[in-house]
């Protein structure tokens, strides 16, 4: 399983904007994507920043999403960030939430 983690600049007091945006247009395109498992979406208490936490099957369809879709999202998103997304992907060593046991070291 593979994580993408996307932080970004929220632009003043687009927070219940943002959390709009993303329940109404953004999961649902996420939905529409091989390999797509889940989103977290946190907010910092201020309003000014936020992270957004993708999980998907295999490293493939987390960058099939970066090469295809992702770029729908930056477009839904743009008048509420302020800035350019950081975005970093992850393998996702353990989760509770999804059963996945602790990776072992190589």
């Amino acid at each position: 399983m593979f994580a993408r983690s996307v932080s970004i600049r929220l632009k003043p007091n687009r927070v219940a904007e943002f959390t709009q945006l993303i329940e109404a247009e953004v999961l649902a395109l996420l939905r529409t994507q091989k390999g797509f498992l889940d989103e977290i979406t946190l907010v910092l208490p201020e309003g000014l920043q936020a992270v957004g936490i993708s999980l998907w099957d295999n490293q493939q369809d987390a960058n099939a999403y970066r090469r295809g879709a992702y770029p729908q999202v930056l477009k839904v998103l743009e008048r509420v960030v302020g800035g350019t997304p950081e975005v970093h992907t992850f393998e996702v060593a353990h989760s509770t939430f999804h059963k996945i046991g602790a990776r072992v070291a190589a």
